[in-house]
C-alpha cells in the first residue's frame, strides 16, 4: 500500500498550504451543492452531503456558507447548476493526472483545463488513458498518538476496513469507497479518534520522481489545474520523496 500512502502524504502536506486560499470554500460550496441536489438536503439520509459537509467544516467553512450551499443544491434558493466532469491527462516526467471538475459550462472547462496542461508543461489525454491507474478510495485519518498500530488494526479489520498506513503523526485508514461512512462510524463507535475522512483517488502505480528540478515542473502542473476554478481535485501517480519535498 505504499503507493496508497505516499500519494495522500504529499496531498496531506500540500493541504496545508492549500486550505489558506481564498478559493477553497466556494469550491467547497459547489460540491455541497451538487450532493443536495442528487440526494437532498437531509444530512442524515444523504451520506455524500454528509461527507461534503464534514470536509467543508474541517477547513473552517462558515455555517451560514454551508447551510446556502444545500439551500441552492434543493432549489431553496437561486443557484447554478453543475456538472461532474473528469479530465485524464500527463504532467512532466510521465506522471499520470486525474483531474475532477464540476463545472456550470463545460464548452468553457474542457479548452481552458487542456491550456492549463499545455502551458505548464503537461498534456491532456483522451478518457481512460490513465484513469486505470487510479482505485476510488476511503481514507480515514487517526491521530498516532490516539492509539496504537494494532489496537487500531483490530478495530478496523472488524469494521470493514481494508488497510493502515503510518504516516507519521497519523494512521491512514484505507477502505472501499462505498464503505468509508460504515467504516468511520464503526471505529467511532469503538471509541476511536478520527480527524477527518474523504473518498479520494489513490495510484495503483507509481512513477518515482527523485529529481527536485522533476519534482518542482510536476508540481507545477499539479498546482495550475488546483488554481481552477472549476476544478475541485487533481491526483497524481507520482512517488516524491520526504527529502524531495521539504526542500519545496
Amino acid at each position: 500500500m505504499s503507493g496508497h500512502s505516499k500519494w495522500s502524504s504529499i496531498k496531506h502536506q500540500k493541504g496545508a498550504a492549500d486550505a489558506a486560499r481564498g478559493k477553497v470554500f466556494a469550491k467547497m460550496a459547489r460540491q455541497i451543492e451538487v450532493a443536495a441536489r442528487a440526494g437532498g438536503g437531509d444530512m442524515d439520509a444523504n451520506a455524500s452531503l454528509r461527507l461534503m459537509v464534514s470536509k467543508a467544516r474541517a477547513v473552517s467553512m462558515p455555517k451560514d456558507n454551508i447551510e446556502r450551499a444545500i439551500k441552492r443544491g434543493t432549489g431553496e434558493i437561486e443557484g447554478v447548476t453543475y456538472t461532474a466532469l473528469n479530465y485524464e491527462g500527463y504532467a512532466t516526467h510521465g506522471v499520470a493526472i486525474y483531474v475532477e471538475t464540476l463545472t456550470d459550462n463545460k464548452n468553457r472547462t474542457g479548452p481552458e483545463i487542456r491550456t492549463i496542461f499545455s502551458k505548464a508543461g503537461g498534456s491532456l489525454a483522451e478518457p481512460g488513458a490513465v484513469a486505470w491507474q487510479f482505485e476510488r478510495k476511503g481514507v480515514i485519518d487517526v491521530p498516532s498518538a490516539s492509539t496504537t498500530e494494532d489496537e487500531l488494526m483490530e478495530v478496523v479489520l472488524e469494521a470493514g476496513g481494508e488497510d493502515i498506513n503510518d504516516m507519521g503523526d497519523h494512521f491512514q485508514v484505507v477502505t472501499a469507497g462505498q464503505d468509508l461512512f460504515s467504516v468511520k462510524t464503526a471505529m467511532e463507535a469503538k471509541g476511536v479518534e478520527v480527524t477527518s475522512s474523504d473518498l479520494t483517488m489513490l495510484p495503483t502505480t507509481l512513477v518515482a520522481i527523485d529529481d527536485p528540478d522533476h519534482a518542482k515542473s510536476v508540481l507545477k502542473v499539479i498546482d495550475a489545474l488546483e488554481e481552477h476554478d472549476d476544478v475541485q481535485n487533481v491526483y497524481a501517480n507520482c512517488d516524491i520523496s520526504d527529502e524531495v519535498l521539504q526542500t519545496l
